[in-house]
């Protein structure tokens, strides 16, 4: 079968779903009982099915088989936005009871006049010298302390590492990633033109051997990696595997982008301690004080900081004064230190919750943690489960979200533990273990 016969194949397929015959969560034949259905080769029937999760209009879950996508119009998978559903498993920005009073408290005086005069200015991708010198003392661990000279400033955690990004892989390069990551790598390495490859972890981390494997596969200009608690597997990265990883990178001469947004819950210091010149450190302070204080950190090795200012600039990515100004107060007077403190009791008390409601039920959870990923029953598949959950107010990500591979989304979910208050996240809790103790058609004949 030519190209086009096999994309007019999967054309047709695709108007049987936009045309509702196809309904999303409806399960495609195997391949084989495809080819045989349609007269043609098992091999073509694959280079369909291929075409279908490349459009995003089908997900693969292994062992499980081939589901129409609940976004099968959209015809691109996306995470959603916040949608005021009561209890939200789904974003995960943690916001205390008390937290605005103490950043209410540190920006005392920002709207007097000659204050928001300098907050209202145009910023830079690199600051004031102040502003630098403080983020560098905030960001700075034992192990770790950066030069405020070499800071980069974005609006944001996700604007960082498309800064990141686009500074160190080419548009048509290749990036190593996770095989289960942060969804949004997904969407801007698409609309930066590069191609994301999977790689290989185990319960210590990235395996050094999968990135010298896909380097030779697929000669990668970077790597991008989370080592501290992971998203969505909360899993920290260990000391010999840190160790393994690096030595492996730095022969092959590749970058680390490394995502530690995460790292604020755990006192383990970035790569970059270890690896200076080989990684560039991505953080923000949306997760640590509040989505609405949305800061973005890249600390480049030297030799690559002009690259990333210029990605910065180029992508139109360079913060408000005002957001320096706030976080400035916040970095320097210690309420983000203060906040993060208390966020860190606040994880371990939702974890212990969780575990707690969950018990009997295989979950891999990192105490430290503000998620935990849930492995499905067998009789439950994740995008029935997400929408089952969904008819009762409970908003939850299906595994396939946080695929880079399509067709390669365990049967899981991932709880993103922050949002909901207390009383909330018991409720949860609670309906979320009924559902697993019962099939879909138990749960549902009991509305």
């Amino acid at each position: 079968m030519s190209k086009s016969e096999y994309l007019r194949l999967a054309d047709a397929i695709a108007a049987e779903i936009a045309d509702g015959a196809l309904k999303p969560g409806e399960r495609l034949p195997p391949q084989r009982d495809f080819a045989y259905e349609r007269k043609i080769a098992v091999s073509t029937a694959s280079r369909v099915y291929a075409e279908l999760l490349r459009r995003g209009l089908v997900v693969g879950e292994v062992g499980r088989g081939t589901f129409i996508s609940g976004d099968a119009k959209r015809g691109v998978a996306a995470p959603s936005e916040p949608r005021g559903i009561r209890i939200d498993f789904e974003f995960n920005y943690p916001i205390l009871l008390d937290q605005s009073a103490l950043i209410a408290k540190s920006l005392e005086g920002l709207e007097k006049t000659a204050a928001l005069d300098a907050a209202l200015r145009q910023a830079t991708s690199f600051g004031t010298p102040a502003a630098r010198s403080v983020a560098a003392a905030y960001l700075s661990q034992d192990a770790w302390s950066p030069s405020p000279d070499q800071l980069v400033f974005t609006g944001n955690g996700r604007q960082s590492i498309a800064a990141a990004l686009a500074a160190v892989v080419a548009t048509g390069g290749r990036c190593g990633v996770e095989p289960l990551t942060y969804p949004f790598i997904k969407g801007i390495a698409a609309r930066l033109g590069v191609s994301l490859v999977p790689l290989a972890m185990d319960e210590n981390g990235v395996r050094p051997d999968s990135v010298q494997k896909a380097h030779r596969e697929a000669h990668l200009s970077a790597i991008y990696i989370q080592p501290v608690v992971q998203n969505p597997l909360g899993v920290t990265m260990s000391p010999a595997r840190r160790a393994d990883l690096l030595r492996v990178v730095e022969k092959l001469n590749l970058p680390i982008i490394e995502d530690n947004v995460y790292g604020f819950l755990d006192n383990e210091p970035p790569l970059a301690a270890l690896a200076p010149d080989s990684c560039i450190v991505i953080d923000s302070l949306s997760k640590k004080a509040a989505p609405g204080l949305a800061l973005g950190f890249i600390v480049p090795p030297q030799r690559l900081r002009e690259s990333v200012m210029a990605s910065v600039r180029s992508g139109g990515w360079t913060a408000s004064g005002f957001a320096f100004a706030a976080a400035q107060r916040m970095m320097s007077d210690g309420t983000v230190a203060e906040l993060t403190r208390l966020k860190r009791l606040d994880a371990r008390a939702r974890q212990k919750l969780a575990a707690d409601r969950l018990a009997g039920f295989e979950i891999q959870a990192n105490d430290k943690s503000y998620h935990l990923w849930l492995t499905l029953p067998a009789h439950w598949r994740s995008q029935t489960f997400v929408a089952a959950a969904a008819r009762r107010d409970i908003a939850l990500t299906p595994s396939t979200t946080f695929a880079v591979a399509p067709g390669h989304a365990p049967n899981a979910v991932r709880l993103a533990l922050a949002a909901p208050t207390m009383d909330q996240l018991d409720s949860g809790l609670r309906t979320i273990a009924a559902m697993l103790n019962a099939s879909e058609h138990d749960f549902d004949s009991t509305e």
